[in-house]
Protein backbone atom coordinates (compact mmCIF):
# COMPACT_ATOMS: atom_id res chain seq x y z
CA UNK A 1 0.00 0.00 0.00
CA UNK A 2 2.45 2.63 0.60
CA UNK A 3 6.51 1.51 0.39
CA UNK A 4 8.19 0.17 3.19
CA UNK A 5 11.00 3.21 3.14
CA UNK A 6 8.25 5.80 3.29
CA UNK A 7 6.96 4.50 6.34
CA UNK A 8 10.22 4.34 7.77
CA UNK A 9 10.66 7.94 7.09
CA UNK A 10 6.91 8.90 8.40
CA UNK A 11 7.71 6.84 11.75
CA UNK A 12 11.01 8.30 12.48
CA UNK A 13 9.24 11.67 11.58
CA UNK A 14 6.79 11.54 14.10
CA UNK A 15 9.52 10.78 16.81
CA UNK A 16 11.66 13.79 15.89
CA UNK A 17 10.35 15.66 19.07
CA UNK A 18 11.16 13.14 21.14
CA UNK A 19 8.45 10.53 21.03
CA UNK A 20 9.23 7.07 22.41
CA UNK A 21 6.62 4.85 20.28
CA UNK A 22 5.08 5.64 16.66
CA UNK A 23 2.38 3.97 14.33
CA UNK A 24 1.35 4.15 10.64
CA UNK A 25 -2.43 2.90 9.98
CA UNK A 26 -3.25 2.86 6.25
CA UNK A 27 -6.24 1.79 5.30
CA UNK A 28 -8.32 1.28 1.96
CA UNK A 29 -11.71 0.78 2.21
CA UNK A 30 -14.80 -0.58 -0.51
CA UNK A 31 -18.33 -0.24 0.66
CA UNK A 32 -21.38 -1.53 -1.33
CA UNK A 33 -24.54 -0.94 0.11
CA UNK A 34 -28.35 -1.63 -1.30
CA UNK A 35 -31.78 -0.95 -0.19
CA UNK A 36 -35.07 -2.57 -1.31
CA UNK A 37 -38.00 -1.24 -0.10
CA UNK A 38 -42.19 -1.28 -1.10
CA UNK A 39 -40.64 -4.31 -3.81
CA UNK A 40 -38.40 -1.57 -5.79
CA UNK A 41 -34.33 -0.85 -5.22
CA UNK A 42 -34.74 2.15 -3.45
CA UNK A 43 -30.89 2.88 -3.13
CA UNK A 44 -27.45 1.59 -4.49
CA UNK A 45 -24.31 3.10 -3.28
CA UNK A 46 -20.81 2.04 -3.65
CA UNK A 47 -17.61 4.06 -2.12
CA UNK A 48 -13.92 3.41 -1.58
CA UNK A 49 -11.99 5.25 1.36
CA UNK A 50 -8.55 5.85 1.76
CA UNK A 51 -6.31 7.37 4.30
CA UNK A 52 -3.96 7.48 7.20
CA UNK A 53 -3.69 7.64 10.65
CA UNK A 54 -0.40 8.44 12.52
CA UNK A 55 -0.09 7.99 16.39
CA UNK A 56 3.10 8.86 18.82
CA UNK A 57 3.18 8.40 22.94
CA UNK A 58 5.78 10.28 25.10
CA UNK A 59 5.12 8.31 28.16
CA UNK A 60 1.07 8.52 29.02
CA UNK A 61 0.85 11.24 26.34
CA UNK A 62 -0.55 9.84 22.88
CA UNK A 63 -1.56 12.18 20.11
CA UNK A 64 -3.43 11.25 16.60
CA UNK A 65 -3.59 12.82 13.59
CA UNK A 66 -4.37 11.38 10.01
CA UNK A 67 -4.87 11.91 6.29
CA UNK A 68 -6.50 11.00 3.02
CA UNK A 69 -3.12 12.73 1.80
CA UNK A 70 -0.72 9.94 1.09
CA UNK A 71 2.14 11.41 -1.02
CA UNK A 72 5.13 11.23 0.96
CA UNK A 73 5.17 14.62 1.40
CA UNK A 74 1.46 14.74 3.08
CA UNK A 75 2.46 12.13 5.32
CA UNK A 76 5.88 13.66 6.52
CA UNK A 77 3.97 16.96 7.22
CA UNK A 78 1.11 14.85 9.19
CA UNK A 79 3.74 13.29 11.07
CA UNK A 80 5.37 16.42 11.83
CA UNK A 81 2.10 18.09 12.60
CA UNK A 82 1.56 15.03 15.75
CA UNK A 83 5.27 15.67 16.74
CA UNK A 84 5.06 19.28 17.59
CA UNK A 85 2.94 18.13 20.72
CA UNK A 86 5.84 15.81 21.91
CA UNK A 87 8.54 17.63 23.66
CA UNK A 88 11.07 14.86 24.82
CA UNK A 89 14.65 14.66 25.79
CA UNK A 90 15.71 11.77 23.74
CA UNK A 91 13.51 10.48 20.55
CA UNK A 92 13.18 6.66 20.40
CA UNK A 93 14.73 4.54 17.28
CA UNK A 94 13.01 2.39 15.32
CA UNK A 95 13.14 -0.96 15.22
CA UNK A 96 14.23 -3.59 12.12
CA UNK A 97 10.84 -4.03 10.68
CA UNK A 98 9.61 -7.86 11.16
CA UNK A 99 7.01 -8.84 8.64
CA UNK A 100 4.14 -10.90 9.95
CA UNK A 101 3.19 -13.28 6.99
CA UNK A 102 -0.86 -13.47 6.12
CA UNK A 103 -2.66 -14.11 8.50
CA UNK A 104 -6.38 -15.27 7.96
CA UNK A 105 -8.18 -17.22 10.20
CA UNK A 106 -11.14 -16.20 8.65
CA UNK A 107 -11.40 -18.08 4.92
CA UNK A 108 -13.32 -15.43 2.21
CA UNK A 109 -14.39 -17.75 -0.73
CA UNK A 110 -16.44 -15.45 -2.77
CA UNK A 111 -14.95 -11.60 -3.03
CA UNK A 112 -18.18 -9.23 -2.45
CA UNK A 113 -16.66 -6.82 -5.30
CA UNK A 114 -16.72 -9.98 -7.68
CA UNK A 115 -20.14 -10.51 -7.57
CA UNK A 116 -22.66 -8.08 -9.63
CA UNK A 117 -25.11 -6.00 -8.51
CA UNK A 118 -28.06 -7.86 -9.83
CA UNK A 119 -27.31 -11.12 -8.48
CA UNK A 120 -27.39 -9.20 -4.82
CA UNK A 121 -30.55 -7.29 -5.77
CA UNK A 122 -32.24 -11.01 -6.46
CA UNK A 123 -30.84 -12.04 -3.25
CA UNK A 124 -32.76 -9.10 -1.95
CA UNK A 125 -36.24 -9.59 -4.23
CA UNK A 126 -36.24 -12.82 -2.27
CA UNK A 127 -35.77 -11.72 1.32
CA UNK A 128 -38.51 -9.49 0.46
CA UNK A 129 -40.77 -11.84 -1.11
CA UNK A 130 -40.51 -14.45 1.79
CA UNK A 131 -41.11 -11.80 4.18
CA UNK A 132 -44.14 -9.72 2.74
CA UNK A 133 -45.61 -13.16 2.33
CA UNK A 134 -45.50 -14.19 5.61
CA UNK A 135 -49.11 -13.04 6.65
CA UNK A 136 -51.67 -10.67 5.46
CA UNK A 137 -50.93 -8.23 8.03
CA UNK A 138 -47.23 -7.40 6.81
CA UNK A 139 -47.81 -3.75 5.02
CA UNK A 140 -44.54 -2.87 4.70
CA UNK A 141 -41.08 -5.02 4.12
CA UNK A 142 -37.37 -3.08 4.13
CA UNK A 143 -34.48 -5.33 3.39
CA UNK A 144 -30.72 -3.71 3.52
CA UNK A 145 -27.68 -5.89 2.14
CA UNK A 146 -24.03 -4.35 2.91
CA UNK A 147 -20.77 -5.88 2.25
CA UNK A 148 -17.65 -4.26 2.69
CA UNK A 149 -14.18 -4.91 2.44
CA UNK A 150 -11.30 -3.51 4.45
CA UNK A 151 -7.42 -3.58 3.98
CA UNK A 152 -5.06 -2.29 6.42
CA UNK A 153 -1.00 -1.90 6.70
CA UNK A 154 -0.25 -1.35 10.66
CA UNK A 155 3.71 -0.32 11.11
CA UNK A 156 4.94 0.83 14.36
CA UNK A 157 8.64 1.87 15.93
CA UNK A 158 8.89 -1.03 17.93
CA UNK A 159 8.99 -3.51 14.95
CA UNK A 160 5.69 -4.28 13.92
CA UNK A 161 4.94 -4.04 10.17
CA UNK A 162 1.97 -6.40 8.90
CA UNK A 163 -1.03 -6.62 6.43
CA UNK A 164 -4.95 -7.46 6.76
CA UNK A 165 -7.56 -8.00 4.68
CA UNK A 166 -11.19 -7.68 6.35
CA UNK A 167 -14.60 -8.71 4.64
CA UNK A 168 -17.95 -8.50 5.86
CA UNK A 169 -21.34 -8.78 4.64
CA UNK A 170 -25.03 -8.33 6.38
CA UNK A 171 -28.40 -8.80 5.70
CA UNK A 172 -31.18 -6.32 7.65
CA UNK A 173 -34.63 -7.76 7.17
CA UNK A 174 -37.31 -5.29 8.82
CA UNK A 175 -41.06 -6.01 8.84
CA UNK A 176 -44.07 -3.92 9.83
CA UNK A 177 -47.35 -5.83 10.60
CA UNK A 178 -50.76 -3.49 10.75
CA UNK A 179 -54.02 -3.97 12.58
CA UNK A 180 -56.53 -1.10 12.07
CA UNK A 181 -54.87 1.69 13.64
CA UNK A 182 -52.09 -0.96 15.43
CA UNK A 183 -48.73 -0.67 13.67
CA UNK A 184 -46.05 -3.49 15.24
CA UNK A 185 -42.62 -3.70 14.08
CA UNK A 186 -40.21 -6.85 13.74
CA UNK A 187 -36.31 -7.15 12.97
CA UNK A 188 -33.64 -9.38 12.19
CA UNK A 189 -30.09 -8.60 10.63
CA UNK A 190 -27.25 -11.37 10.90
CA UNK A 191 -23.63 -10.39 9.42
CA UNK A 192 -20.43 -12.83 9.16
CA UNK A 193 -17.03 -11.69 8.31
CA UNK A 194 -17.40 -13.78 5.10
CA UNK A 195 -17.81 -12.47 1.55
CA UNK A 196 -20.67 -13.39 -0.95
CA UNK A 197 -20.92 -17.09 0.53
CA UNK A 198 -22.48 -15.88 3.33
CA UNK A 199 -25.57 -14.78 1.26
CA UNK A 200 -25.51 -18.39 -0.14
CA UNK A 201 -25.24 -20.74 2.35
CA UNK A 202 -28.15 -18.12 5.11
CA UNK A 203 -30.72 -19.94 5.75
CA UNK A 204 -33.43 -17.00 4.29
CA UNK A 205 -36.55 -18.47 5.31
CA UNK A 206 -35.31 -18.88 9.03
CA UNK A 207 -34.70 -14.76 9.28
CA UNK A 208 -37.09 -13.53 7.22
CA UNK A 209 -39.45 -15.90 8.68
CA UNK A 210 -38.71 -14.30 11.89
CA UNK A 211 -38.72 -10.69 11.44
CA UNK A 212 -42.26 -11.21 10.24
CA UNK A 213 -43.61 -13.18 13.15
CA UNK A 214 -42.24 -10.25 15.64
CA UNK A 215 -44.04 -8.12 13.82
CA UNK A 216 -47.21 -10.18 13.74
CA UNK A 217 -47.07 -11.29 17.39
CA UNK A 218 -46.67 -8.05 18.84
CA UNK A 219 -50.48 -7.06 17.32
CA UNK A 220 -51.41 -9.57 20.19
CA UNK A 221 -49.57 -8.34 22.85
CA UNK A 222 -51.24 -7.03 26.04
CA UNK A 223 -49.64 -4.16 28.03
CA UNK A 224 -46.69 -5.75 30.34
CA UNK A 225 -47.18 -5.39 33.83
CA UNK A 226 -44.53 -3.45 36.14
CA UNK A 227 -42.79 -4.22 38.89
CA UNK A 228 -39.95 -6.93 40.07
CA UNK A 229 -39.63 -10.62 38.30
CA UNK A 230 -37.56 -13.47 37.77
CA UNK A 231 -36.78 -12.65 34.02
CA UNK A 232 -35.56 -15.15 31.69
CA UNK A 233 -33.36 -13.82 28.74
CA UNK A 234 -33.33 -15.75 25.45
CA UNK A 235 -29.75 -16.75 23.86
CA UNK A 236 -28.18 -14.73 20.87
CA UNK A 237 -28.87 -10.83 20.89
CA UNK A 238 -30.17 -11.48 24.26
CA UNK A 239 -26.68 -10.72 25.22
CA UNK A 240 -26.98 -6.86 24.31
CA UNK A 241 -27.28 -6.34 28.20
CA UNK A 242 -24.11 -7.59 29.46
CA UNK A 243 -22.80 -6.39 26.31
CA UNK A 244 -23.19 -3.22 27.81
CA UNK A 245 -23.50 -3.01 30.94
CA UNK A 246 -20.57 -5.55 31.73
CA UNK A 247 -18.59 -5.63 28.51
CA UNK A 248 -17.74 -1.75 28.32
CA UNK A 249 -16.93 -1.65 32.19
CA UNK A 250 -14.01 -4.51 31.52
CA UNK A 251 -12.73 -2.43 28.65
CA UNK A 252 -9.08 -0.43 29.34
CA UNK A 253 -10.86 2.89 28.07
CA UNK A 254 -12.67 2.54 31.68
CA UNK A 255 -10.68 0.90 33.53
CA UNK A 256 -7.63 2.55 33.08
CA UNK A 257 -8.70 5.75 34.35
CA UNK A 258 -11.07 3.93 37.15
CA UNK A 259 -14.07 5.37 35.75
CA UNK A 260 -15.22 1.26 35.67
CA UNK A 261 -17.35 -0.41 38.61
CA UNK A 262 -14.57 -3.69 38.02
CA UNK A 263 -11.94 -1.53 37.92
CA UNK A 264 -8.73 -2.91 40.44
CA UNK A 265 -10.94 -5.84 41.05
CA UNK A 266 -9.15 -9.02 39.47
CA UNK A 267 -9.10 -11.95 41.73
CA UNK A 268 -12.77 -11.20 43.07
CA UNK A 269 -16.09 -12.82 42.84
CA UNK A 270 -18.29 -10.74 40.11
CA UNK A 271 -20.48 -13.39 39.39
CA UNK A 272 -21.98 -16.84 40.39
CA UNK A 273 -19.84 -19.95 39.25
CA UNK A 274 -21.88 -20.98 36.66
CA UNK A 275 -21.38 -17.37 34.84
CA UNK A 276 -18.17 -17.13 32.55
CA UNK A 277 -18.14 -14.23 30.26
CA UNK A 278 -15.33 -14.48 27.31
CA UNK A 279 -14.38 -12.22 24.39
CA UNK A 280 -12.90 -14.27 21.49
CA UNK A 281 -11.92 -12.81 18.23
CA UNK A 282 -11.16 -15.99 17.02
CA UNK A 283 -14.28 -17.27 16.40
CA UNK A 284 -14.21 -18.78 13.02
CA UNK A 285 -16.16 -16.17 10.49
CA UNK A 286 -18.21 -14.80 12.90
CA UNK A 287 -19.38 -10.67 12.81
CA UNK A 288 -16.96 -9.80 15.30
CA UNK A 289 -13.96 -11.67 14.71
CA UNK A 290 -10.74 -10.33 13.08
CA UNK A 291 -7.72 -11.77 12.47
CA UNK A 292 -5.61 -9.17 13.80
CA UNK A 293 -6.64 -6.05 15.75
CA UNK A 294 -5.62 -2.22 14.61
CA UNK A 295 -2.54 -2.14 16.22
CA UNK A 296 -1.16 -5.32 14.57
CA UNK A 297 -2.20 -7.57 17.21
CA UNK A 298 -2.91 -11.05 16.79
CA UNK A 299 -6.57 -11.93 17.85
CA UNK A 300 -7.17 -14.09 20.57
CA UNK A 301 -9.38 -15.66 23.24
CA UNK A 302 -9.74 -13.16 26.28
CA UNK A 303 -11.22 -15.27 29.09
CA UNK A 304 -12.41 -12.00 30.99
CA UNK A 305 -14.79 -14.30 33.94
CA UNK A 306 -14.25 -17.74 34.75
CA UNK A 307 -17.17 -19.33 36.87
CA UNK A 308 -17.94 -15.79 38.62
CA UNK A 309 -13.93 -15.06 39.50
CA UNK A 310 -13.08 -11.38 37.44
CA UNK A 311 -9.94 -13.24 35.65
CA UNK A 312 -8.70 -10.06 33.08
CA UNK A 313 -9.57 -7.02 31.22
CA UNK A 314 -9.71 -6.30 27.18
CA UNK A 315 -6.78 -3.98 26.80
CA UNK A 316 -4.96 -1.84 24.15
CA UNK A 317 -1.34 -0.84 23.84
CA UNK A 318 -1.70 2.90 25.48
CA UNK A 319 -4.29 1.96 27.93
CA UNK A 320 -1.92 -1.01 28.68
CA UNK A 321 0.59 1.53 29.72
CA UNK A 322 -1.56 3.16 31.80
CA UNK A 323 -2.28 -0.08 33.92
CA UNK A 324 1.11 -1.54 33.72
CA UNK A 325 -0.47 -4.38 31.26
CA UNK A 326 0.01 -6.05 28.20
CA UNK A 327 -2.24 -5.34 24.98
CA UNK A 328 -5.16 -8.17 24.33
CA UNK A 329 -5.26 -7.99 21.59
CA UNK A 330 -8.41 -5.68 21.63
CA UNK A 331 -7.50 -2.24 19.96
CA UNK A 332 -10.02 -1.47 17.72
CA UNK A 333 -10.86 1.37 15.54
CA UNK A 334 -13.64 2.31 12.95
CA UNK A 335 -11.73 3.58 10.61
CA UNK A 336 -8.04 6.08 9.73
CA UNK A 337 -10.12 8.87 10.93
CA UNK A 338 -10.09 7.03 14.92
CA UNK A 339 -7.21 6.37 17.06
CA UNK A 340 -8.29 2.51 18.55
CA UNK A 341 -8.85 2.00 22.26
CA UNK A 342 -10.08 -1.37 23.83
CA UNK A 343 -13.08 -2.63 22.34
CA UNK A 344 -14.93 -6.15 22.33
CA UNK A 345 -15.17 -8.38 19.40
CA UNK A 346 -17.68 -11.90 19.87
CA UNK A 347 -17.96 -11.16 23.91
CA UNK A 348 -20.58 -14.06 25.41
CA UNK A 349 -21.77 -15.82 28.82
CA UNK A 350 -20.37 -19.30 27.98
CA UNK A 351 -22.77 -22.15 27.71
CA UNK A 352 -24.03 -23.75 31.47
CA UNK A 353 -25.68 -27.17 32.06
CA UNK A 354 -29.48 -26.24 31.70
CA UNK A 355 -31.63 -26.34 28.45
CA UNK A 356 -34.03 -23.72 28.12
CA UNK A 357 -37.11 -25.90 28.74
CA UNK A 358 -35.73 -26.44 32.26
CA UNK A 359 -35.01 -22.61 32.73
CA UNK A 360 -38.67 -22.32 31.79
CA UNK A 361 -40.31 -24.89 33.73
CA UNK A 362 -38.50 -23.91 36.91
CA UNK A 363 -39.66 -20.84 36.53
CA UNK A 364 -43.08 -20.14 38.14
CA UNK A 365 -44.00 -16.58 37.07
CA UNK A 366 -42.07 -13.80 35.45
CA UNK A 367 -41.40 -12.35 31.74
CA UNK A 368 -39.46 -14.21 29.20
CA UNK A 369 -37.56 -11.23 27.08
CA UNK A 370 -36.86 -13.43 23.38
CA UNK A 371 -35.34 -10.28 21.81
CA UNK A 372 -33.87 -7.41 22.86
CA UNK A 373 -34.13 -3.58 21.52
CA UNK A 374 -32.38 -0.35 21.90
CA UNK A 375 -31.24 0.30 25.32
CA UNK A 376 -28.93 3.19 27.43
CA UNK A 377 -26.27 2.27 29.91
CA UNK A 378 -24.45 4.24 32.00
CA UNK A 379 -20.71 3.10 31.67
CA UNK A 380 -19.53 4.60 34.75
CA UNK A 381 -22.04 2.86 37.19
CA UNK A 382 -23.16 -0.44 34.78
CA UNK A 383 -26.94 1.29 35.30
CA UNK A 384 -29.27 0.01 32.32
CA UNK A 385 -32.58 0.95 30.53
CA UNK A 386 -33.49 -1.91 27.49
CA UNK A 387 -36.68 -1.96 25.60
CA UNK A 388 -37.56 -5.49 24.88
CA UNK A 389 -38.08 -5.91 21.08
CA UNK A 390 -40.85 -9.33 22.33
CA UNK A 391 -41.43 -10.27 25.24
CA UNK A 392 -44.13 -12.74 26.63
CA UNK A 393 -45.49 -13.60 30.08
CA UNK A 394 -44.11 -16.79 31.97
CA UNK A 395 -47.01 -18.82 34.39
CA UNK A 396 -46.53 -22.08 36.25
CA UNK A 397 -43.65 -22.46 33.73
CA UNK A 398 -44.83 -22.33 30.61
CA UNK A 399 -45.05 -19.30 28.21
CA UNK A 400 -48.03 -16.85 28.30
CA UNK A 401 -49.61 -13.88 26.14
CA UNK A 402 -46.99 -11.87 24.32
CA UNK A 403 -46.28 -8.66 26.30
CA UNK A 404 -45.84 -5.10 24.84
CA UNK A 405 -44.28 -2.30 26.20
CA UNK A 406 -41.74 -4.07 28.52
CA UNK A 407 -38.52 -2.32 29.22
CA UNK A 408 -35.84 -4.20 31.71
CA UNK A 409 -34.45 -1.39 34.41
CA UNK A 410 -31.16 -2.32 36.48
CA UNK A 411 -27.50 -2.44 37.16
CA UNK A 412 -25.23 -4.99 35.15
CA UNK A 413 -22.66 -6.21 38.13
CA UNK A 414 -25.56 -6.75 40.23
CA UNK A 415 -28.09 -8.40 37.41
CA UNK A 416 -24.70 -10.30 36.69
CA UNK A 417 -24.43 -11.31 40.17
CA UNK A 418 -28.36 -12.50 40.01
CA UNK A 419 -27.83 -14.82 36.94
CA UNK A 420 -29.22 -17.94 38.78
CA UNK A 421 -29.46 -20.51 35.68
CA UNK A 422 -27.72 -20.68 32.61
CA UNK A 423 -28.99 -22.70 29.43
CA UNK A 424 -27.00 -24.65 27.26
CA UNK A 425 -28.16 -23.46 23.84
CA UNK A 426 -25.11 -19.97 23.12
CA UNK A 427 -25.98 -18.22 20.10
CA UNK A 428 -24.40 -14.93 18.77
CA UNK A 429 -26.05 -11.99 17.40
CA UNK A 430 -24.57 -9.19 15.24
CA UNK A 431 -24.53 -5.68 15.76
CA UNK A 432 -22.97 -2.35 15.53
CA UNK A 433 -21.36 -0.86 18.83
CA UNK A 434 -20.39 2.97 19.16
CA UNK A 435 -17.79 4.39 21.55
CA UNK A 436 -14.94 6.87 22.06
CA UNK A 437 -13.06 4.93 18.59
CA UNK A 438 -15.93 4.81 16.67
CA UNK A 439 -18.68 2.29 15.41
CA UNK A 440 -17.82 -1.52 14.66
CA UNK A 441 -18.83 -4.59 14.31
CA UNK A 442 -19.29 -7.03 17.10
CA UNK A 443 -21.13 -9.82 18.14
CA UNK A 444 -23.33 -10.67 21.40
CA UNK A 445 -23.94 -13.45 22.81
CA UNK A 446 -25.17 -15.93 25.64
CA UNK A 447 -27.05 -18.89 25.99
CA UNK A 448 -30.84 -19.04 27.56
CA UNK A 449 -30.22 -17.47 31.68
CA UNK A 450 -32.67 -16.92 34.02
CA UNK A 451 -31.86 -14.06 36.78
CA UNK A 452 -33.82 -14.33 39.64
CA UNK A 453 -35.04 -10.27 39.56
CA UNK A 454 -35.08 -7.53 37.26
CA UNK A 455 -36.86 -4.51 37.69
CA UNK A 456 -39.47 -4.36 34.65
CA UNK A 457 -41.06 -1.28 33.12
CA UNK A 458 -44.39 -2.08 31.40
CA UNK A 459 -47.72 0.00 30.52
CA UNK A 460 -49.54 -0.52 33.84
CA UNK A 461 -49.10 -1.42 37.55
CA UNK A 462 -49.93 -5.29 38.32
Amino acid sequence: MLSKHVIEDVLAAALTTGGDFSEIFIEDRFTNNLTLQSGKIETALSGRDFGVGIRVFKGLRSIYAYTTDSSREGLLKAAANAAQAIKGETAARLAPFVSQAAYSIHPIQIMPRDVGKSRKAEMLHNAFGMTKNYHSSISQVTVRYMDEEQNVLIANSEGTFTEDKRVRSRLAIQAVAVRGNQMELGFYGPGAHQGFEFFENLNLGHYTSEAARIAVTKLDAIPCPSGKFPVIIDNEFGGVIFHEACGHGLEATAVAKDTSVFANRIGERVAPEIVSYIDDGTLQNEWGSINIDDEGEKARKNILIENGILKGYLIDKFNGRRMGMASTGSGRRESFRFAPTSRMTNTYIAPGNSSPEEILSNTEHGIYAKYMGGGQVNPATGDYNFAVLEAFEVKNGKLGRPLKGATLIGNGPKTLQMVDMVGNNLSHGAGMCGSQSGSIPVNVGQPTIRVSEITVGGTKGE
